[in-house]
């Protein structure tokens, strides 16, 4: 089993089913045992937000803020820094222990030994 798993999400409200998977795989993962890194990217840049998460629904599928507590219990959920630039998103606007962060820490993430990544 891998030591650490990379998420990237890139789907939110426009792509549910996709963004759903994305945030249940690491919750999943992050009850296993294994360290999670759960990036938000594109559309789901807006989840880092106050009561973003819980707006969204999906028939059959565990509300975002249990997973994304989840995640946040064993690992880590950053924020992709353009895509919060592109959203006018600071610091001072994420949740509590959501980091905003570039390409140079994700490719970090992703090439340390042990570590899978996937991307939805």
């Amino acid at each position: 089993m891998a030591q650490k798993l990379v998420i990237k999400v890139t789907a939110g409200a426009d792509a549910p089913e996709r963004c759903s998977q994305a945030f249940t795989v690491a919750a999943v993962a992050a009850a296993s045992g294994v360290e999670v890194s759960l990036w938000l990217t594109g559309e789901s840049a807006w989840f880092a937000l106050p009561g973003k998460a819980a707006e969204f629904t999906l028939p059959h599928a565990a509300p975002l803020p249990e997973l994304m507590e989840a995640v946040s219990a064993s690992g880590g959920i950053t924020l992709c820094s353009q895509c919060a630039a592109r959203r006018s998103i600071g610091e001072e606007d994420v949740l509590d222990g959501v980091r905003i962060a570039g390409a140079q820490v994700f490719v970090s993430e992703i090439m340390a030994d042990g570590t899978q990544a996937l991307v939805y």
